[in-house]
């Protein structure tokens, strides 16, 4: 299984070691030109800072062959990952893949400051029923769309989400030694 980490910036390192713990045998491949989409069967977008990362996208020609993609593989977006792959950002409004009928709101839960980590009901994943969740400078998802299934809350607001063969989360899961939200996204992603 071959599966890339998208590598322009954020904690992409975090993001393969998490996959490889989810699955030994998973080729994780580190994505910064449009030839290291060639051959994947799925790809993540980290966290970091997604006005960052889409001005990076548009300066090495990723932007259009993410979105393409994404139309025909799975995608797993976390935190600035997941504005990136939503339809409509908030807060300011910018430019998204728009991959997941989302509206998010970019850092609603407060600056870097505020960030948290806190337990989760996971009865969705399997498992033990709690999952850690680690929030840093995290969105908000404001409004689902149809085809999307909330499978993880935090305050009342949706914070992990399955559209079809994407999955997004306004957590960092990679942060956290559970590997359930890996093995989830890694269980889309065909061979």
């Amino acid at each position: 299984m071959r599966v890339g980490v998208l590598a322009l910036q954020g904690d992409f390192e975090a993001h393969a070691a998490a996959l490889r713990r989810a699955c030994a045998s998973a080729d994780v491949v580190e994505v910064r030109q449009v030839a290291h989409l060639e051959g994947l069967a799925g790809l993540v977008i980290p966290g970091g800072e997604s006005t960052t990362m889409l001005k990076l996208m548009e300066y090495y020609g990723l932007f259009e062959p993410l979105r393409e993609f994404g139309s025909r593989r799975p995608v797993f977006g976390t935190c600035a990952g997941a504005i990136l792959l939503a339809s409509e950002v908030l807060n300011p409004a910018q430019a998204s893949l728009g991959l997941v009928d989302l509206t998010v709101e970019r850092n609603a839960y407060g600056r870097q400051l505020d960030s948290r980590v806190v337990r989760i009901a996971g009865h969705e994943l399997g498992g033990e029923p709690e999952l850690e969740a680690v929030f840093i400078r995290a969105p908000i998802i404001r409004h689902i769309g149809e085809g999307c299934q909330v499978l993880a809350q935090y305050g009342g607001d949706p914070v992990l989400v399955e559209a079809g063969s994407h999955l997004v989360a306004t957590f960092h899961p990679e942060l956290s030694s559970d590997p359930r939200v890996h093995s989830l996204f890694l269980s889309k992603v065909t061979v």
